[in-house]
């Protein structure tokens, strides 16, 4: 410990010898009940890897307001304390510089609140003052400590003002509109119920094993599920990864896929982890290659890049795979069954936007070449052949430069996040909220955002305080759903009235209809059916109504009038003689 303080007040010499510092305040800024609050960063409470100053080793930054603004030298925090007037979600801002490194370069800062992180936020280069969000949280009502620059941060970041306000959050209404124009009926039809149920409860899901695992026991994460929830997640993960031109084989992925969908009644999701060989250059198209001689990993002999030009050998091997891709979901929309489809999945890997931070080879040529390879096959899957009953899913991370990830509105309907603990962060329970609303920033809140991986399933108590309307979860097989996840807290989340199991899904879900909003008897749409509706039809009846009624809502019996039956229906359901009208369906 007297070794840190020793070489903290050393480097605060040197660094009083190259700038102006101005003064370090010790008091906790207070926040009054009435918000927004803005204050001067360098009003708050300093710690030791904090200096007030008006300048960085003789650069100026001009601009600023106050007396100087707070320059993080390296970790921090900048501590402000808030009296929290509700409990809500709320939003904390910043008005900042990070002036390291090259424009669009970026350094990371933690954020805390009560001790808690909250999340790693990677502010970049811009080249002057910018405004940026530290994302929404929620608070419970009383006083909170906010800390900026916690531990792990990078630092060299200069701060002017801090802003705490009520956060805005998303609307999360998303219109049915599928990217593909020609999809199928039935593919539409899912489109509807996820869009119908989103931003209003989460849809449960559950990842099969691939291969031959668990003794070619596909049935045991389902079967562990049930036996701790008495339920079944609704959707269920696949993988097409043994259709492939090297070693491909038979694993029934394709037939399972119609038997959930068809018999169960379930919703199908899968990725495609499809393999390249390991030594590339030697390899000739059309020759079988053992598995253990292949890879889904990024790999020196197969340039990513070379997939978009039509005369390498590259392109003519992934024609070759999504041939095999293609002739599975053929069967598939043979059958009427709809896919959400996640292709190409974690492409950012850790989000060198060249590529050399990829986990899989798809990412392995940078952003630009994605997006090229995700277009491709889009386009050779609707236009070569014909499938249109695809719901396109991309996986998107929440780095500075994530969206430059993005194919396009025209090339996707879905926006996902795989969350798993320690990438970067250890969420827990949480309902991992920053991300949820980084995803659904990134689109303008016009596409759905899902949690198409992850080891521990959010607290559906978390996801409903915080409005992280995720639109499924989906652990991953084996140790992820079994090792990191309570069983108690499974059952919890599993027969929550917020979280759609397999029984709960439509029996119509392939030909569903959105539900009417209107409430039969609520004639003067106030929201409820009580005596004042009674009264309003009584009057109208007797042509002594001054009040308009709706008339539709009036037609309580569904025949198309309005009379005395509707009247007699309206008097026996607040009587209790009835539970229903039978104008509802």
């Amino acid at each position: 410990m007297k070794k840190i303080y020793s070489r903290a007040i050393s480097m605060l010499a040197a660094i009083a010898m190259v700038c102006t510092v101005i003064t370090t305040i010790s008091v906790p800024v207070q926040a009054e009940s009435s918000l927004p609050l803005t204050v001067e960063a360098e009003a708050c409470t300093l710690g030791s890897g904090v200096t007030v100053a008006t300048d960085v080793y003789g650069t100026k930054y001009p601009g600023y307001s106050g007396a100087g603004f707070a320059w993080v030298t390296n970790a921090g925090p900048i501590t402000l304390k808030v009296n929290v007037p509700e409990n809500a979600m709320y939003e904390l801002k910043t008005r900042c510089w990070m002036y390291l490194g090259a424009i669009d370069e970026t350094r990371l800062q933690s954020v805390s609140v009560n001790g808690k992180k909250i999340g790693d936020f990677y502010i970049p280069n811009k080249g002057q003052w910018i405004d940026y969000s530290f994302g929404f949280f929620y608070l419970e009502k009383g006083t909170a400590t906010i800390e900026i620059g916690s531990s792990g941060s990078w630092g060299y970041i200069i701060y002017d003002t801090i802003t705490f306000d009520y956060a805005d959050m998303p609307d999360l209404n998303i219109e049915p509109t599928l990217c593909d124009p020609k999809a199928t009926a039935e593919t539409k039809s899912l489109m509807k119920y996820l869009t119908s149920v989103y931003g209003k409860s989460v849809i449960s899901g559950q990842q099969e094993i691939y291969g031959s695992g668990h003794d070619g026991n596909y049935e045991y994460e389902f079967d562990y599920i049930y036996n701790k929830t008495g339920k079944y997640p609704a959707i269920r993960g696949f993988d097409f990864m043994n259709y492939n031109p090297l070693y491909g084989w038979e694993d029934g992925t394709t037939d399972r896929i119609i038997e959930w969908v068809k018999e169960r009644g379930g919703i199908a999701t899968a990725c495609w982890h499809i393999n390249i060989p390991q030594d590339f250059t030697s390899y000739k198209l059309g020759e079988a290659v053992d598995w253990q001689k292949c890879t889904y990993k990024p790999t020196s002999s197969f340039k990513t890049a070379n997939c978009l030009d039509s005369s390498t050998k590259e392109y003519a091997y992934l024609m070759a795979a999504i041939d095999d891709l293609a002739e599975q979901l053929l069967i598939l929309q043979e059958a009427n069954v709809p896919v959400i489809l996640r292709p190409f999945h974690e492409a950012e890997g850790y989000n060198n936007i060249d590529g050399s931070g990829a986990w899989f080879w798809w990412g392995s040529s940078g952003a630009e070449a994605f997006k090229g390879l995700w277009k491709l096959l889009y386009n050779t899957l609707t236009e070569k052949y014909g499938l249109h009953n695809l719901i396109w899913e991309v996986n998107l991370y929440t780095y500075a430069n994530s969206l430059q990830w993005y194919p396009g509105d025209n090339y996707v309907d879905i926006v996902a996040y795989d969350k798993y603990e320690g990438s970067p962060t250890n969420w827990g329970t949480s309902a991992a909220t920053s991300l949820f609303l980084s995803l659904v920033n990134y689109t303008n809140d016009t596409k759905m955002v899902a949690m198409s991986e992850n080891d521990v399933i959010p607290d559906i108590k978390n996801i409903i305080n915080e409005g992280a309307w995720w639109l499924y979860f989906c652990p991953w097989y084996s140790e992820y759903l079994i090792d990191r996840n309570d069983p108690v807290l499974l059952k919890t989340i599993y027969n929550s009235d917020k979280v759609i199991t397999l029984d709960e899904l439509p029996e119509d879900l392939y030909n569903f209809v959105v539900p009417s909003t209107r409430l039969i008897g609520d004639v003067n749409l106030d929201g409820n059916f009580d005596a004042i509706d009674f009264g309003l039809l009584k009057s109208y009846l007797l042509g002594v109504n001054t009040v308009s009624i709706d008339l539709t809502n009036a037609d309580v019996d569904g025949s198309g009038n309005i009379d005395a039956l509707d009247f007699a229906l309206m008097k026996q359901k607040l009587l209790g003689i009835i539970d229903k009208f039978p104008a509802d369906k």
